[in-house]
């Protein structure tokens, strides 16, 4: 599975690669990996080209000395969720086959998931990259002008940028959760996620992560977060085999960080899912005002709430108007 035998300590590793030792100790703490006895031949040579690698990133300024261990912990953090999930595959596959052919299996199956996990992985960049970078600006005569450029504020390495956040969990998950075995709990995880997330992607949003029974998604505009979260409800409420479910939904800025979010604005949205009863969505006074004169949705104003950091929340009930699906 490392494409080669185990052959060099870490000081061998770190002098091949032409890094310090402590560097390489602190890569590896990072990637999630247990420490190393210093005269184990561990590593591969493999391990000396992805720390060359690095430091090639370093020298390019893609990436500083700093941001280069931050990398390495989002890396393992996303790769290691993949990574468990594939060998519980694969030891599945093994057992049907009566367990006594575990190498054959390996090779076989290993290069086609890795195969599809690269071909994921460009689908993905490609996609963030139309939605982020620069692209050229439309003629004169076309009156477009490209946004993207115009939507991102340098904070250091981490783009900030103007989005809407949105929280939404199933009601009682715990109590429910009580009740049910591994295979019924895992079908009912499964359907949130199959509904959720195809309700995100196809509103134009963005998964960002799945928390247990909650899900962290964004969007572009306040629209496209609200038409996910009403359409979110419609599908909870045609679907017996979901408890209802609440979104709290909140618009400004994010720090945009490794593929995850941060900030005043992803607290909000978390506060207003937690306020929000089961079946309803609750939005923050900005995003509120982005929907103001859109009539696909009624907002009432609600009476502000004390919640943990902050003092007088102003929730706002959305809904969609009769024309509207949701």
């Amino acid at each position: 599975m490392l494409l080669g035998p185990r052959t060099w300590t870490r000081s061998e590793v770190a002098r091949l690669a032409g890094v310090g030792t402590e560097h390489t100790a602190r890569i590896w703490r990072a990637l999630g990996f247990p420490a190393v006895a210093d005269e184990d031949p561990a590593f591969t040579d493999a391990d000396v080209e992805a720390l060359r690698a690095g430091e090639r990133l370093i020298q390019a300024g893609v990436i500083t000395a700093e941001s280069e261990t931050m990398m390495a912990r989002a890396l393992a953090h996303h790769l290691s969720r993949l990574a468990e999930w594939q060998v519980h595959t694969l030891a599945a596959q093994i057992t049907a086959d009566g367990g006594d052919r575990v190498e054959e299996s390996a090779l076989t199956l290993l290069p086609e998931l890795e195969l599809l996990q690269r071909h994921v992985w460009r689908r993905h960049l490609a996609a963030h990259a139309a939605r982020t970078l620069p692209q050229e600006k439309a003629s004169p005569d076309s009156g477009r002008e490209d946004s993207r450029s115009s939507q991102v504020k340098p904070a250091g390495e981490f783009p900030v940028l103007r989005r809407a956040v949105g929280f939404t969990d199933m009601v009682g998950y715990t109590r429910m959760t009580r009740g049910l075995d591994g295979p019924e709990l895992a079908r009912m995880i499964d359907r949130f996620e199959e509904l959720t997330t195809s309700a995100i992607a196809e509103g134009r949003g963005r998964v960002v992560k799945t928390i247990g029974d909650e899900v962290l998604f964004v969007a572009d505009t306040a629209d496209d977060a609200a038409g996910i979260a009403l359409e979110i409800a419609s599908r909870t409420e045609a679907d017996p085999a979901l408890p209802r479910l609440r979104t709290g939904l909140a618009h400004g800025a994010v720090l945009n960080r490794f593929g995850d979010v941060y900030g005043s604005t992803v607290n909000t949205a978390a506060r207003l899912t937690a306020l929000a009863r089961p079946g309803t969505t609750l939005v923050d006074t900005e995003l509120a005002a982005e929907l103001a004169h859109l009539a696909d949705y009624t907002l009432r104003r609600l009476r502000p709430v004390s919640v943990r950091g902050y003092k007088r929340l102003r929730p706002v009930l959305l809904r969609p108007t009769g024309g509207r699906k949701g």
